[in-house]
Order: C-alpha cells, then structure tokens, then sequence
C-alpha cells in the first residue's frame, strides 16, 4: 500500500469502488455502522407498526410521528454544526450514539412492560430525533476528517451504500421479529438498542492521529449567522438546498406510504410491509454503488436531473395497480432517489471551505430533513383522505415541478464574456454556463495555476 508523504497514514486515493475503505479508521467506523444502521431501520419498522397498533391505522399518527422524529432539525441542526466546528468530532459522536441506544432501549422496556401508549412513542421519537438532529451534522462533517478530501466523494456514497444496505436487512429482519413475535414489537427496539455498541466501540478505538481535523472555530456571537450568509452568497448551494428541501418533504415520505399503501391499498401485514421496505431499499442501494463510481463534484445539471426522474417514478409508482408492481416500481424508484441524495451531499461538502464544513452541512440537514415534519402529516392525511396511491402521485409531480423549475432558473444563468489578452493580442468571445460560485478545491488550484501563468490578461 502507498502512503502520502502527510504525518497522517491515509492512502493515496488510487481508484476502486470502495478506495475510502482502505483508510483503517472509516473502515472500522463503517463496518461498525452497517450493525447499527441495520438496527435503525429495524426500529423504524418496528415503530411505525407499533403507531398503526396503537392508533388504529391512523395515517396522521403514522405521519406526526414521523414529523416528531425529523421536526428537530429545524431547531438543532444549525447549533449541531456549530458544535461541529467548534468541538472534537469523535467525542460528540460517542455521546449522540450512546443517548440513542438508551432511547430505544427505554421503548423496548416499555413494550416489553405491557405499558406503552402511544404518547410514549410520541416523546421517544421527539427526544430521538433532537438527538439525531446533533449527530447528523456532526457524523457527515466527520467522515470528511477520516479520508481526506481526496477520497471525500467515495466514502460519501460508501456510507450511502451501507445506509442502503441495512436498509435492505433492516426492514426484512423487522419483519420476521414482528412476525414471529405475533406482532409484539419490543424485539426490534432492543435490538437496535444492542446495535450502537458496535458503533461506539469504533469511535473509542480510532487512531486519533490519523484524523486529519479542520481547525477549531473559536467560541463566539453571530456564528449561525456566518453560516447562514455564507450559504445564501453562493447560489449553488442554494440550489442544492433547495432541491434538497422539496424533495425531503414531499419525496421521501416512504416511511409513511410504504406503510399505507401494504395496510390499507393492498390489505397486507408486516412481512409484506418489510419487504416492500427491501424493494426500495435494493433500489437505494443500487443507486449508492454506482455513485461510488463519482470522483468529482457533480454538476448541477446532475443533480436537477436525477430529481425530475425521482419525481416521476414516484408519480408512477403511486399508479402501479398490484402489490407485485408496485414491489417491483420501488426499485428503479429507491436507485433515482439515493443518486440524488449522494450528488446532493457530496456537492455540498465538496463546495465548502473546511472551517465552514459543520455549519453548512447542517443547514443542508436541515433543509434536507426539516421539511419532514411539514410533508409526512401533509402526505399522511392526503393517504388517508383520498387513498395512499395519492400520497405518493402529488408528492412525486411537487418534485418534478421543483426540478424543472430549476433547470429554467439554471437555462437562464448563462453568461457572455468578452476576453482581451494583451500580449500577444486576441479577442475571444466565451458563452457558456457561469461557473459554480464554490469550485471544488482541485478546481480552485487549477485556476489559480492558469492564473499565475497569464497575468496580462483581463476580462471585459
């Protein structure tokens, strides 16, 4: 194996699906993930039944609860990239990990008691997501500490990749412990409980000098502001974020239609539910794997493209007219979206200066995830009033009216430009797209070189 000459031991980026892997830190940290993220989704499984158990298959319910897991974001998120910036990343991380296991150990005890109504559920899935809030700004500005920048992009889609997986065992193992459990769901929170441990033991055993941290922002006033200016003075990330926003609340909703349409359009029960869940979730992982591919920061062409085509597949798949179609939809469905979900991440995190990393990342959570708690009731009642194919065909057209309201906005940024070079003399005309406001850092390197080499030359 080669080593860069750095004092950090990270390899050289080479190529290969999975080259991020190499680096022992975030090999250990991801194995360790795809243990606990499969018990994240068994939980996700196992809450949403209990909701439906608990309320008779209530829609609103199904959809509030998921808007009390994700509703935290819109208060936390900013303040967790502010942590970010300022404290160790490691230490945060074993503390976000270990108050989540302890959450969903107090809903399997509770379960198990016999006791459980379903405000337990509601507050349990308020004080998770408040958590979760703090820790996803935190555990995506942390990856790029393990790797490097070089290798930024692959192990983005990497962490995507073992999402994506355990989202294919999750829900499956979800629900054969449900099944078997002739519907008692204490068995899928105390297993996720157990599952942070593997996370946890990761983080303590990491090679702290192979971490490659930015610098430490110092404590200080106006600093969600700097985050928040910062953004809005680069109009790529705020077409990124705003397609993030659109998508995240009226696009990914799967938790909540998956769960109506196997219930109430198909009369169906757990087993069927987990494995429309795995449907999508080889989709997503499908779409994960060839985002590894990707070693550079994706165009925004990319990224309006791939959210027009999540959008229409949604449409159509909110038309299928049987389970097995609809199965079968979900795939190609699950793969559009997660391609999106990774260009839109790694365009992010690619596009910012390291100091800022945690703040933008979580305005971009935020963004992401924040209108959840808007779209999953908003998307629960439309299922519930007018039938869960419903849910699905209005939330996936919003989406593609957002992308194609952006491939305009992005048709009508085009610029002309008339260059002069003095020595020797030339007249050039340029029209082309304007350039991203945040180059990537290799692309800043390469103008600033181009640069240096023709200093005689000026722009009219």
């Amino acid at each position: 194996m080669t080593w860069t000459s750095t004092d950090q031991s990270i390899p050289e980026p080479g190529n290969g699906m999975f080259r991020a892997l190499r680096v022992r830190n975030f090999r250990r940290y991801a194995s360790a993930n795809l243990f606990s993220l499969t018990g994240t989704w068994i939980q996700r499984i196992g809450q949403d039944w209990l909701v439906l158990q608990l309320s008779d298959d209530s829609g609103v319910a199904l959809g509030l609860i998921t808007a009390l897991q994700f509703g935290p974001s819109l208060l936390l998120s900013m303040y967790g990239g502010v942590l970010a910036d300022r404290y160790s990343k490691r230490r945060m991380l074993l503390a976000t990990q270990a108050c989540m296991g302890l959450l969903s150990l107090v809903l399997g005890l509770l379960v198990v008691a016999d006791v459980v109504a379903l405000w337990h559920v509601f507050v349990l899935a308020g004080a998770l997501g408040a958590v979760s809030a703090i820790d996803a700004p935190v555990r995506q500005a942390f990856v790029s500490e393990m790797v490097g920048p070089a290798l930024l992009t692959n192990a983005v889609s990497l962490n995507s990749t073992i999402f994506n997986g355990a989202r294919l065992i999750g829900p499956a193992v979800a629900g054969l412990l449900i099944g078997a459990a002739s519907g008692n769901t204490a068995p899928a929170f105390l297993l996720n409980a157990a599952s942070f441990a593997f996370t946890i033991t990761a983080l303590a055993g990491m090679r702290t000098d192979e971490l490659q941290p930015s610098p430490p922002v110092a404590r200080g006033r106006g600093q969600l502001r700097e985050g928040l200016a910062y953004t809005w003075a680069h109009p790529d990330l705020v077409l990124a974020m705003t397609l993030a926003f659109v998508l995240g609340t009226f696009g990914f909703n799967y938790q909540v239609t998956i769960a109506l349409m196997a219930r109430e359009t198909f009369d169906l029960g757990a087993q069927a539910f987990g494995l429309l869940s795995t449907c999508f979730a080889v989709g997503s992982l499908s779409g994960a794997l060839l985002s590894t591919r990707r070693s550079v920061r994706p165009r925004q062409r990319f990224l309006v493209g791939s959210a027009v085509l999540f959008g229409l597949l949604t449409v159509v798949s909110g038309l299928m007219p049987t389970y097995v179609a609809f199965a079968l939809m979900l795939v190609p469905t699950g793969a559009a979206g997660l391609m999106f979900s990774v260009a839109a991440n790694s365009f992010v995190q690619l596009g910012v200066d390291p100091q800022m990393r945690g703040r933008v990342m979580a305005l971009y959570f935020m963004c992401f995830m924040g209108g959840t708690p808007v779209g999953a009731p908003l998307v629960g009642w439309i299922s519930e009033h007018l039938g869960a194919p419903w849910g699905l065909i209005l939330g996936g057209a919003i989406c593609v009216v957002a992308g194609l309201a952006a491939a305009a906005w992005l048709a009508r940024r085009r610029t002309v430009r008339l260059e002069l070079g003095r020595t020797p003399l030339r007249l050039r005309l340029r029209v082309g797209a304007q350039r991203a406001a945040v180059p990537s850092p290799r692309l800043r390197a390469e103008e600033e070189k181009m640069a240096e080499q023709a200093p005689g030359q000026q722009s009219l």
